[in-house]
């Protein structure tokens, strides 16, 4: 499609990139209050059958997506205007998701700087290699990258690695701040899972967490994967790269049910949160519907993005993911 102008757009979002600490608010309780009831109703559940306690995580871990958008728009200081607020709502949302709010906001910070950008891969983003870095790559790379790009270890064993191991632990040349909010993150954690096993005993509190903790995990992932890996999406080398086309082009409109749009806070609308982070997860769906630019932008659906499962490279020739398949099929027909 064509791309707007950066001054156009930016004025487009303008009268979006305000919070309302009164809904701010209203978010919280409606997030927080419904997902400690839902916790409570899950273990309660034990008692009658172990069925109705997972169905019970199932929409309990729908809440916990919500409170991570919320911990998501305190680390982009579009929750409440306040600096030292957002850091304290998302330093406890923070807790409550498995997330360190200045380690992933540092990470994430860099990730909407370089998205689609293939010179600066790396922090905060899918790990993605092209069809020509693929192939020049040794054989423990390749493979490396092969078992990371498996569903299995991504979206099974992925929720577990990233929050309960990467998440714990702080980058290399990070600040004071920072690692002071690791720690207490992790105190934090430490603390709620003693007092929860000394209050309902270990095994129950496990039989609860477990799943919530898992599908919450799991969806976050696949949420964070579809928005940048579609069939038209975009990612150019740095001297080609333009960060209007990236928001634009480069991050898509997830058009879900309107429950499970409620439940991810709008995030679907991902193309309005590249352009403007500063735009509250509340106002996301109104920015786009008042700016006819995006009207055009990539959309997918539920069905259409479950073919994403089989992107594994970006084929720069081509402008377009690939699967491993056909890169096989390509050197075949260079053999011959």
């Amino acid at each position: 499609m064509p791309t707007p102008t950066v001054r156009q757009l930016k004025k487009d979002m303008a009268p979006y990139e305000k919070s309302h600490a009164r809904t701010s608010i209203l978010q919280i309780l409606n997030t927080v209050l419904p997902f400690v009831l839902l916790w409570y109703l899950a273990y309660w559940a034990l008692d009658i059958s172990y069925w109705l306690t997972l169905a019970l995580s199932v929409v309990a871990a729908g809440f916990v997506i919500r409170i991570f958008i919320l911990f998501h728009d305190c680390c982009h200081q579009s929750l409440f205007k306040s600096k030292r607020l957002n850091e304290i709502v998302g330093t406890i949302t923070g807790i409550l998701t498995f997330h360190p709010y200045h380690q992933w906001k540092h990470a994430h910070s860099i990730h909407h700087a370089t998205s689609s950008n293939l010179n600066k891969r790396g922090t905060g983003d899918v790990w993605i290699l092209t069809v020509e870095e693929y192939l020049t790559s040794s054989f423990w790379k390749r493979l490396g990258y092969r078992l990371y790009r498996n569903p299995f270890v991504m979206f099974v064993l992925g929720p577990f690695y990233t929050m309960l191991i990467e998440n714990r632990f702080n980058r290399k040349n990070a600040k004071t701040k920072e690692r002071l909010n690791t720690y207490l993150t992790n105190l934090g954690l430490v603390g709620l899972a003693v007092l929860l096993c000394s209050t309902i005993g270990w095994q129950a509190f496990l039989l609860v967490q477990i799943p919530i903790f898992y599908l919450s995990g799991a969806a976050g992932i696949w949420l964070f994967y579809v928005q940048h890996q579609f069939e038209d999406s975009y990612f150019e080398k740095e001297e080609d790269w333009d960060y209007v086309k990236a928001a634009v082009d480069g991050s898509s409109y997830y058009k879900l049910p309107k429950l499970l749009q409620w439940l991810t806070g709008n995030i679907g609308f991902h193309h309005v949160h590249h352009l403007s982070p500063r735009v509250p997860n509340y106002y996301l769906e109104k920015a786009h519907e008042k700016t006819p630019a995006l009207h055009k932008v990539t959309t997918i659906t539920i069905a259409s993005s479950l073919q994403a499962i089989r992107f594994r490279l970006w084929d720069e020739a081509n402008k377009r993911f690939v699967g491993f398949k056909e890169i096989r099929l390509m050197k075949q027909v260079v053999k011959q």
